[in-house]
């Protein structure tokens, strides 16, 4: 409880961003930074898991820049486009014919206009005269010709809503595919349009249409995401047109091509509050569609491509080849074609999240393509829950954590879990397409690990001056930096652990100052101790102390290390490579060499402040320590730098060791084996594995004084390795003790009595 009411303040700190993740996820309060990040986070979505599978069922017929220049500027002839739907219709024999262009006015023929005013002047009372006039009217009639190409075609034709001061249109719009009050009152939040622009009448009685309106990202962006599949259009007092719901051109097209039925709108259930549109159903022989809608009517566009006609996803045909019959006869029969443009003068580009310049007539190709495969990208009806579930979860688990973990531990906790919800929406967007808001969630997150560092930072940072002002004096400061991360968890206190323990000795050191004076000496072994001290922080060891030319150093504490023994050996082989390039300077600069001696010893011992009133220090002591300290002189004698007790050879296995002996030092009554390390057994040749296999055997038949087959090994290990001091210092025993061969009393072990 103390510590709680100590962290208090930091609790109610990181209660700040929850609650502006709830309000936001909850929809009290819509924060239009989190929308933004929410917009990005599905963006990035969408365009790292673009199918790029190209759909040959659907084809553009593109009114592009190179037709535009062979036929003349837009808006074309009836004539031509009555010719392009022939074309496609007749002898392409296409499955459907979607135009994502409108035909809003009559066509301004001059020929016609004259033919009229002749026929309605002088020569109107002549009959014949008058059906000529007529039947030449028609010919050049070119609103007729196209009404004709598309009379009993599978053809749809486009149209657009708008909001205008004054309710009304231009032109006929095509019957509602739901009457007024197909959706239950308070569920109908669909796009809502009081004008029109429709095809002509004529046009309009032979075509179905759908409205091409496409639907600004509402985070003000500019950014196409989502189009209505339903809009709902309100006429005024003075419209021949009646209320009701409009179907879009992909639906629409759709709907043409399957012979489907007018959706059927779901909501949400009575019990779960106000009805919310779910869903439309799409009835057709092909079998039942469900579609997902958000509750304005409007669907994700499941964008599959870059679009255009590089895009690859669907087939772009300039309309001048259409036009001039260059397509095979048949070429299309069966696909849905869609007449729109990527002319850029046309103006139909949109921005959307996978390309800047996107067709729009793709973009009610992209529709109809979800629509025939039911692969649909789609916010479900919980996300909220969702959202608001896993902020409470997450940001409000940091707050409790708070007053039972360690700061560092409660927020890599959070985080942890924040980026394995993270993947959790990943995982679900790509196997189903559900698309989960994650920004107030990671940004909340966010805050809340920025607040706890700031007042970590700013609160907490008396007491890590006060830890590195603690233990700088005795761990490299790296370690310091790394302890400053959980200050609590570290105190002076002593405690007993398995540490190892390595004592460097630089032999040779005293011939070396004998020359010098107190002047030279002082740098030089500052140098050397410099050097030395920085292969040790680099295996992240702690200089205890030095002592005249030794250096004394362990590794496991402050710091815990489970790989503690094995951090030790590698800084014992650095500290012989290391002290070999101090030789060559030396040899350089005229100096005799150094050679170290180095002990080391894995155990438990001893580790804390441990001193007197006047004079304390960081250190280790302990049994494992002292016979660390034995060792350390022991490697000339076997012609080694480096001797290890027992604890270490087992605890380092990443190294080949070779047995030296068994001693018994000063101080211990107790025999030992001890070893040098020969090299990584990772990268080990064969010679030197069998080497050590060969020693091995040799060590262990003279244990059993089997002097025959030691004198037999010791002959091949020595041609082999004729300048080998330990293989010339056992030599040297086995000729005593054939000499002179020992009592039952012998046990192999060595006695040393000198440190």
């Amino acid at each position: 409880m103390k510590w709680r009411r100590r962290h208090a303040p930091r609790i109610l700190l990181t209660l700040i961003p929850l609650l502006l993740a709830l309000a936001h996820a909850g929809g009290w309060m819509r924060m239009p930074v989190v929308d933004a990040l929410d917009a990005f986070i599905y963006d990035a979505r969408l365009r790292a898991s673009q199918s790029q599978v190209a759909d040959p069922r659907i084809v553009i017929v593109d009114i592009d820049d190179a037709s535009l220049q062979q036929y003349g500027q837009w808006p074309w002839s009836r004539e031509r486009l009555a010719q392009l739907t022939r074309e496609l219709t007749q002898r392409q024999r296409v499955g459907v014919l979607g135009f994502d262009i409108m035909f809003v006015e009559n066509e301004r023929n001059s020929g016609h206009t004259v033919l009229q005013a002749l026929r309605q002047g002088a020569w109107a009372s002549e009959p014949a005269l008058a059906a000529e006039l007529d039947r030449l009217a028609r010919q050049v009639d070119h609103d007729r010709r196209l009404t004709d190409a598309l009379r009993s075609q599978p053809a749809v034709l486009g149209f657009y809503f708008s909001q205008a001061a004054q309710a009304g249109g231009q032109g006929t719009l095509p019957p509602a595919v739901l009457p007024d009050g197909a959706l239950p009152e308070g569920a109908d939040h669909l796009p809502r349009w009081n004008h029109y622009g429709a095809s002509l009448s004529e046009l309009a009685e032979v075509a179905p249409a759908g409205f091409l309106n496409v639907v600004l990202d509402p985070r003000a962006d500019g950014v196409v995401r989502a189009v209505p599949m339903l809009a709902r259009y309100e006429p005024g007092a003075s419209s021949a047109a009646g209320a009701g719901y409009y179907e879009s051109l992909g639906l629409a097209v759709y709907r043409r091509w399957l012979q489907a039925q007018p959706p059927v709108a779901v909501t949400s259930p009575a019990d779960e509050g106000p009805p919310q549109l779910q869903s439309l159903l799409l009835q057709s022989p092909a079998g039942l569609r469900t579609v997902p809608v958000d509750p304005s009517g409007q669907m994700l566009v499941p964008y599959r491509g870059d679009g255009g006609p590089q895009g690859g996803i669907y087939r772009y045909v300039p309309a001048a080849q259409v036009l001039e019959g260059r397509l095979a006869e048949g070429e299309l029969a069966g696909k849905a074609v869609l007449v729109g443009t990527s002319a850029a003068g046309l103006r139909d580009l949109r921005a959307t999240p996978v390309n800047a310049t996107f067709p729009g007539v793709e973009i009610h190709a992209t529709v109809l393509s979800a629509l025939l495969d039911g692969r649909f990208v789609h916010q479900p009806p919980y996300a909220q829950r969702f959202a608001v579930l896993a902020s409470l979860v997450l940001i409000g688990g940091l707050a409790l954590a708070l007053a039972g973990l360690p700061a560092s531990a409660a927020m890599s906790a959070t985080l942890l879990g924040t980026a394995a919800v993270a993947a959790g929406a990943q995982v679900a967007y790509l196997r189903e397409g559900l698309v989960l808001p994650l920004a107030a969630l990671l940004l909340g997150v966010g805050l809340a690990v920025a607040l706890n560092l700031a007042w970590g930072y700013f609160v907490e940072a008396r007491m890590r001056r006060q830890l590195a002002r603690l233990f700088g004096s005795y761990v490299p400061p790296q370690l310091v930096g790394e302890m400053l991360r959980d200050p609590a968890r570290y105190t002076m206190r002593a405690e007993s652990k398995e540490l190892t323990v390595m004592f460097c000795d630089m032999r040779g050191f005293t011939r070396l100052s004998e020359g010098m004076t107190p002047a030279q000496l002082q740098p030089l072994l500052n140098s050397l101790f410099s050097r030395l001290t920085a292969v040790i922080s680099r295996h992240r060891g702690t200089v205890d102390k030095y002592m005249g030319d030794c250096v004394m150093a362990f590794w496991g504490a402050p710091l815990d290390a489970p790989d503690h023994a094995d951090l030790a050996v590698r800084a014992a082989h650095d500290l012989v490579a290391e002290i070999a390039a101090i030789n060559r300077e030396h040899l350089r600069d005229g100096l005799p060499p150094v050679q170290l001696g180095i002990g080391l010893n894995t155990g438990v011992m001893h580790v804390g402040d441990m001193g007197s009133t006047l004079r304390r220090s960081y250190t280790v002591i302990g049994d494992a320590v002292n016979l660390a300290a034995r060792l350390e002189g022991l490697g000339e004698r076997y012609g080694v730098s480096i001797v290890a007790g027992p604890g270490t050879r087992e605890k380092a296995t990443a190294y080949l060791w070779q047995e030296l002996d068994q001693v018994r030092v000063k101080g211990r009554q107790q025999a030992v084996r001890v070893h040098t390390p020969r090299g990584l057994r990772a990268e080990a040749g064969a010679d030197l594995i069998a080497e050590l296999d060969q020693w091995q055997q040799l060590r262990d038949a003279y244990m059993a004084r089997q002097w025959p087959e030691v004198q037999s090994t010791l002959q091949i290990l020595t041609a082999k390795a004729d300048k080998k001091v330990l293989y010339r210092l056992y030599e040297q025993r086995l000729a005593l003790l054939l000499a002179q061969p020992p009592g039952p009393e012998w046990d192999g072990t060595e006695e040393f009595q000198t440190k």
